[in-house]
């Protein structure tokens, strides 16, 4: 399967099996995070496994939806803003889209080893954070819930045309 044929795959999974996700994969998806780009390679990012029934409970009371609560594992994005690089001309912090890319390698890798996943970004940080234990300079961005797909159906993705998000000049 090429990139394009992946990407039209993926879509975001809001209903799970209770079947566990393999180490293997995990490392992958942690991997492929690694080494995705950021501005100056700063990589102003960490990634935090949540697997224990305790945390995973906690984190439930961050973003309360019963399909969350039926993932076997989350990844907490978190960026760093201390470590980011920032744009001279204007100061622009460049970590939220260091991590979007990140992220979205994460969601990827696992949507090639046939796991599901989706952006949650509506959760409560600060409870998050004070969960997780984060020190001050770091915040948790994105919660993307990992884990074997349970679902019949999956609904179109709707998409502009190219025509409507593309210019030449």
């Amino acid at each position: 399967m090429n990139l394009l044929e992946l990407i039209q795959k993926r879509h975001s999974v809001r209903a799970y099996s209770q079947q566990p996700v393999e180490k293997e994969k995990i490392e992958y998806l942690l991997e492929v995070a690694r080494l995705a780009p950021s501005a100056v390679n700063k990589q102003p990012w960490r990634f935090i496994v949540v697997q224990s029934e305790e945390k995973k409970c906690a984190l439930h009371d961050c973003y309360n939806r019963d399909w969350f609560k039926e993932a076997p594992l989350y990844i907490v994005v978190c960026g760093i803003h201390s470590e980011s690089w920032k744009r001279g001309s204007d100061s622009k912090d460049h970590c939220d889209i260091d991590v979007a890319i990140a992220t979205e390698h994460i969601v990827l890798a696992a949507q090639e080893l046939g796991l599901g996943t989706c952006w949650v970004c509506n959760f409560d940080a600060l409870k998050c954070a004070e969960i997780l234990q984060l020190p001050l300079n770091e915040e948790a961005i994105v919660i993307l819930p990992i884990g074997y797909a349970n679902e019949n159906t999956i609904a179109e993705k709707k998409r502009k045309s190219k025509n409507e998000i593309t210019s030449f000049v």
